[in-house]
């Protein structure tokens, strides 16, 4: 133990410093948030508020659509996780099976909130779920490719299959209006969609902006630029407010949908030009070689020289997926109630005033959860395709 704390604490005089300012900042500073945490603060206020923080006024007796997508959720990702996390080369698997076994366990741990065994049922099957999924990738060995198949039109398909059960289709499931949307529920919904929908459409931007066609080329560079010089906001408001305004009043977009269109067309303007970086980046040998073995333009492209640049921002496009999810905390200025949103109502309650700390300690925590898994999922895909490389 010496020998550890000499050579990686008191190594040398910056060391020292270092490890001094360290314990300064434990004692002042996470001792006291730790004890406030334990002991002081008033969680009623979250433990109350949970299905108002989660799903917002989303009517109770259709909660179990949500609950259908989260179970599809957990069958995919532990179809992902024994299919590719789980083989990840220069992986020992140790590390990947703890990880495993905690998003196991975290569903029933909800349980222990305030009336959450009454969700005990539906939490314990998404832990099942999960585990089935994982145990059929790992044990059908000889179904590998298409299980892989299977997993990817899944996850393509996720996020349509989500939004018809929220909101409904018809007669077969009652339409439950955008207004009643809210909570996390709302804030995954605009980044999913944002993401999804962005990725694409940046590519053809940063596609269009290298063309040799004038009309498009121009057409893209105009559109990318008077996107990059407004504030998100501005957008929304745009796409809430004056859209409107130049639509027939038999025509009425969902407030929801404007808001997802005006986070995917700010998105995509900033991804076009990451992914226009990436693509300066690919050596002009790479070009040549794909037009000497007699690719056409749309082949050579997807192909050899798309992947290539996608893999060189992979860090970058994780960064602006991060910021596009804490971005969505603005539609709260457009009347939608996200998870802050609705964290500002329930501060309202006569009940709970005062427990602003409290509140914005718990949504920040799920804010960084979220974050961090994103970016830790980012970091091991770059991993991974370093080693392919190598």
């Amino acid at each position: 133990m010496l020998r550890w704390l000499k050579q990686n604490l008191l190594g040398s005089w910056r060391d020292v410093v270092l490890t001094l300012l360290g314990i300064y900042i434990v004692v002042n500073i996470v001792v006291p948030v730790v004890r406030w945490v334990l002991t002081e603060a008033n969680w009623a206020v979250v433990t109350t508020n949970m299905r108002l923080l989660m799903v917002g006024q989303y009517p109770i007796e259709q909660v179990w659509r949500i609950w259908a997508c989260v179970l599809l959720l957990a069958l995919l990702i532990g179809l992902s996780w024994g299919l590719w996390i789980s083989k990840s080369i220069g992986d020992t698997g140790g590390r990947s099976r703890l990880v495993g076994i905690i998003l196991l366990l975290v569903p029933p741990l909800f349980a222990l909130f305030p009336n959450g065994i009454e969700s005990l049922p539906m939490l314990l099957s998404v832990s099942v779920l999960g585990l089935i999924g994982y145990l059929a990738a790992t044990v059908l060995t000889t179904q590998q490719s298409l299980l892989k198949r299977l997993t990817t039109l899944g996850w393509i398909v996720y996020i349509p299959i989500c939004y018809v059960l929220i909101r409904g289709l018809g007669d077969l499931l009652p339409v439950v209006s955008s207004n009643l949307w809210g909570g996390l529920l709302l804030t995954l919904l605009l980044t999913a969609v944002g993401i999804v929908l962005s990725f694409p459409l940046g590519v053809l931007l940063a596609l269009g902006r290298r063309s040799q066609l004038p009309v498009i080329k121009w057409f893209c560079i105009a559109y990318i630029e008077v996107i990059r010089g407004v504030p998100l906001i501005t957008v929304l408001f745009m796409a809430q407010l004056v859209l409107p305004l130049f639509l027939p009043q038999s025509i009425e977009i969902d407030r929801v949908v404007r808001a997802m269109a005006g986070i995917t067309l700010f998105s995509a303007a900033y991804l076009a030009e990451n992914v226009r970086g990436g693509l300066q980046n690919i050596p002009r040998g790479q070009y040549e070689a794909a037009e000497a073995l007699g690719l056409n333009a749309v082949q050579k492209m997807t192909l050899i020289i798309l992947p290539q640049a996608l893999r060189i921002i992979v860090p970058i496009l994780v960064g602006q997926f991060i910021s596009l999810f804490k971005d969505t905390s603005l539609v709260t200025i457009v009347s939608l109630l996200d998870l802050l949103g609705i964290a500002n109502t329930v501060l309202a309650q006569p009940n709970f005033i005062g427990t602003q700390r409290e509140v914005y300690f718990f949504i920040g925590v799920i804010y960084w959860l979220i974050s961090y898994t994103i970016s830790a999922l980012g970091k091991r895909l770059e991993l991974r395709q370093q080693m392919s490389a190598i």
